[in-house]
């Protein structure tokens, strides 16, 4: 069945359904202005009858209820609260052809540095009958009190503020383009003689205006949600694209829910900010409202799949669990309102697992998409994740996802997989879940791992971490450290300099193998001089005071091989430090020796 008719439609006739609201916006249309430029671009390329474009309208009355607003300029109290069409595509031309033709009042509109200013549109009528191509310098824009100034606004340079200015210099407002028979009354008026050149404009340009047909394209009331939104997008391709919870957020507002206020909460309404409330958790603050979406979907198709299968339904007839982009826009408002907080306290107890795992801070969470998976599964489990057989289960879940960089790109199959995989693993002897399955780590890995913004990077800096890795100056752990606000970072353990002085390449010494966690203080006495050197000076600072066993034991906290570091034996430190890795990535993924992870060199 077709879904959509196409038209044509006159301009005046789209301009007064806009200005009657027959025609709006559906609210999750952010607002937007053309700049001054493009304005009078539009008018000059109607003017000449040159097309701009197709737009798209939907009828409204079918599934997809949107909550909708009137183009800006209009009052909202002026026009009808039951609109025919919506605009899905076109909402930018429609705006400023509405508010420079079909409205009286200042276009809103802003310069092409992005300043807000209020701008009314003439055409100067002698350069307009110049011909075709002077168009362009016959639009003229006056400020909101019909002027154009210079000089800093000291000197007026054009004065259309009454209709005697404007019948006088020959400049015709652009708001009385669809009706202008009272501005040719006062023009008889106030400058006859020009009467002659108002006739010839007004055949050749006005005309063009009252003519004008627009193609358009019409959805039926018919087209479902997810085809509207998809649709909306590809249109779109101007502006930024609509998140989930903007078109939620509109189809919830049809039914009375106000979801922003939710979210973003409202003094106005009394309503608590639940961003806000993830905001006080240093691992939750980069959550968004998508992802506790996200997870709700999760939640209530695994219920509606229960569902189905203790009806006895089989094979197709049961509905999947998903946490696909369509599942999450058919999310019912009732699901929502009785998973929101739930959800709210399985990203928290996500929070409190991550800590465990050795995680403070939001800068060293390797994918922010596992959490969405990790919250649901815990809202499931409640206080049972902290069970000894079930947390070594998720712990071992959770870092393969992560040393196996299984959670980049498009994950939500592997989203939907692993809530059913690992609650029936957590219930029994069931198999493992595909995550688990699918993860593996090759040892050549290590060596290729330089950006401090790849997953596997971060997972293995914070498998360090745990171990209780000590500061090389500073007294106490690394996270300790971090947590009293002392300056850390990752640093090369045999500095650049000196691997460059030694000929080592780049792709050698930056790799994870050279890298540890210590405090920029000890960085700075590192410099860079040979390991043997500085470990030196280290132990003999005055406020450290180390012998080589205590030092010894700092760098074994690192995994860092101390006699092949001490006599400065880099291609020794290198293979030994890459088995050490390895064995603690072993040990977080539950794996066998690595294939191609040798026995740990002598020192």
């Amino acid at each position: 069945m077709t879904t959509f008719d196409s038209t044509k439609r006159s301009l005046p006739e789209l301009l007064k359904d806009i200005t009657t609201g027959k025609i709006q916006l559906p609210d999750f249309q952010r607002g937007w202005v053309w700049d001054d430029d493009h304005v009078q671009s539009l008018l000059v390329s109607i003017a000449r009858s040159f097309p701009v474009g197709a737009v798209m309208l939907m009828e409204t009355g079918g599934e997809v209820r949107f909550e909708t607003r009137p183009v800006e300029g209009i009052d909202p109290d002026s026009v009808t609260k039951d609109p025919d069409q919506l605009i899905l595509d076109g909402q930018q031309r429609l705006t400023s052809l509405t508010q420079a033709v079909g409205l009286d009042t200042p276009v809103d509109t802003r310069t092409a540095k992005g300043k807000a200013i209020k701008r009314h549109y003439y055409f100067d009528i002698r350069t307009a009958l110049e011909g075709e191509d002077r168009l362009e310098d016959a639009v003229v824009a006056v400020d909101e009190t019909r002027q154009k100034r210079s000089d800093f606004g000291r000197k007026v340079d054009l004065d259309l503020s009454t209709r005697q200015l404007e019948c006088e210099q020959l400049h015709f407002p652009c708001d009385k383009i669809l009706d202008s028979s009272e501005w040719l009354q006062d023009l008889f008026r106030y400058n006859q003689e020009a009467m002659g050149d108002f006739l010839e404009f007004q055949k050749r340009i006005l005309s063009a205006f009252s003519a004008y047909q627009l193609p358009v394209i019409e959805l039926k009331k018919e087209t479902s949600k997810e085809a509207v939104c998809l649709v909306f997008e590809k249109v779109n391709t101007g502006g930024v694209q609509l998140s989930v919870f903007e078109l939620i957020t509109a189809s919830y507002a049809a039914e009375g829910y106000n979801l922003r206020d939710d979210w973003f909460g409202s003094d106005i309404r009394d309503v608590p900010s639940r961003k806000a409330r993830f905001e006080e958790h240093e691992l939750l603050k980069d959550v968004q409202s998508t992802d506790l979406l996200q997870a709700i979907t999760l939640l209530h198709t695994r219920e509606r799949k229960l569902e189905d299968l203790k009806a006895g339904k089989t094979g197709k007839q049961v509905r999947p669990v998903s946490a696909k982009r369509a599942s999450v826009l058919d999310l019912p408002l009732e699901a929502y309102k009785r998973w929101a907080d739930a959800v709210e306290k399985g990203f928290v107890e996500a929070a409190y697992f991550l800590k465990g795992e050795c995680f403070y801070s939001r800068r060293e969470l390797p994918y922010a998409t596992q959490l969405v998976p990790l919250a649901a599964v815990l809202t499931l489990l409640g206080n049972r994740w902290r069970e000894p057989r079930i947390h070594a289960k998720l712990s071992r879940w959770y870092w393969s996802g992560v040393l196996g960089e299984l959670y980049g790109g498009a994950v939500e199959t592997r989203i939907a997989l692993d809530l059913e995989e690992l609650m029936h693993w957590f219930e029994g002897d069931a198999e493992l879940p595909r995550t688990v399955i699918d993860a593996s780590f090759d040892p050549t890995r290590l060596e290729s791992l330089r950006s401090r913004l790849s997953a596997a990077y971060k997972g293995v800096n914070v498998l360090i971490l745990r171990e209780g890795a000590e500061d090389f100056f500073w007294k106490g752990n690394i996270q300790e450290l971090d947590n009293q606000g002392v300056e850390l970072d990752i640093h090369h353990i045999f500095p650049r300099a000196w691997c460059e002085a030694q000929g080592i390449p780049p792709r050698v010494y930056d790799s994870i193998i050279n890298k540890t966690p210590i405090s920029f203080k000890a960085n700075r006495m590192i410099g860079g001089d040979a390991p043997s050197v500085y470990l030196a000076r280290l132990q003999d600072h005055r406020q450290v005071q180390l012998n080589d066993e205590a030092m010894n034991a700092i760098l074994e906290g690192h995994r860092i091989p101390t006699d092949a570091l001490r006599a400065d034996n880099f291609d020794a430190f290198y293979q030994q430090r890459k088995q050490r890795l390895l064995k603690i990535i072993e040990k977080a993924m539950g794996k066998k020796p690595l294939v191609g992870a040798d026995e740990e060199l002598e020192d």
